[in-house]
This record gives structure tokens, C-alpha cells and sequence, in this order.
């Protein structure tokens, strides 16, 4: 049962603007990284990849960074900071890929990410560019439904 008050009037427009696709796929892909980043603190730490104050301060910065960024992508720059983000890690990824078999792995698992990443902003974009592409033909043409008749 819906509370009072929160019922749309009958004939309103209900249907909501569709969120930001780049933003959706670039907040995953942070949330992603950040999970990813803290189970790899944890194999570090398992395996005594290095001193634990060093595995939990650098696994848990990224982890948190990663999982703030995904909620500041409507602020100016969040991207370029998740860009720059991806940047750092690798670097510290190939870093880490120069001391053992598990840092390759890093190495490897975290270049997927990044490739994902600007596979995400990139693609958002597109598919947020051909919506609003859609949007202003059906404003334009009010009778068109964006549908072949056929």
C-alpha cells in the first residue's frame, strides 16, 4: 500500500528519466574493483606478500576510493579521479607483478579491470548520447514512437 501523498495523479506522467548508463557502468566497475581489492589485501595477507600495516593501508585505501568514487560520479571530475585511480593501481600492479607469481596475477586480473573501465565510459556514453539522440526525434515528431511501422 502506497503511503499517503506518494500516488501519482491519474494521467501524470510516470515514467521517470532513465539514469546516466555511463555513471550505472562506471559506478559497477568501481564497486567491482573495490571488492576485488579487498579480497586481493587479504590473499596478499595470506600469503605474506608483504609487511600486513603496508597490505591493509594500500589494500584498504584502494578499496575505500574505489567505493567513494562510485558515489561522487555525479560530481565534476569523479571521472577523471576513477581514471586516475585505474592508472595508479596498474602502476602498482606491474610493481607488484616484478616480485612474485600471485603480483602477475595482480597484474593481469587488474588490467581486465581497466579495459573494462574505459569499455564502461566509453559505451556509457554512447548509449546516453543515442538516448538523448531518441529523446529530441520523439519531442520533435510527438505522433513518432521510435518503432518501424511494420
Amino acid at each position: 500500500m502506497d503511503a499517503p501523498g506518494t500516488r501519482p495523479e491519474p494521467g501524470a506522467d510516470v515514467s521517470a528519466a532513465p539514469r546516466a548508463a555511463r555513471r550505472q557502468f562506471a559506478a559497477t566497475m568501481l564497486t567491482l574493483e573495490a571488492f576485488v581489492a579487498f579480497f586481493g589485501a587479504l590473499v596478499a595477507y595470506g600469503l605474506r606478500a608483504a609487511p600486513t600495516g603496508t597490505i591493509w593501508a594500500v589494500g584498504g585505501a584502494v578499496t575505500v576510493t574505489c567505493l567513494l568514487l562510485a558515489g561522487m560520479l555525479r560530481r565534476p571530475g569523479a571521472y577523471l579521479a576513477g581514471t586516475v585511480l585505474q592508472v595508479i593501481v596498474l602502476v602498482g600492479a606491474v610493481f607488484a607483478a616484478t616480485k612474485d607469481a600471485a603480483g602477475v596475477m595482480f597484474l593481469v586480473t587488474w588490467a581486465v579491470f581497466v579495459a573494462l573501465w574505459f569499455a564502461a565510459l566509453r559505451l556509457g556514453a554512447r548509449i546516453d548520447r543515442e538516448r538523448r539522440e531518441r529523446a529530441d526525434a520523439e519531442s520533435a515528431d510527438p505522433r513518432s514512437t521510435g518503432r518501424d511501422a511494420g
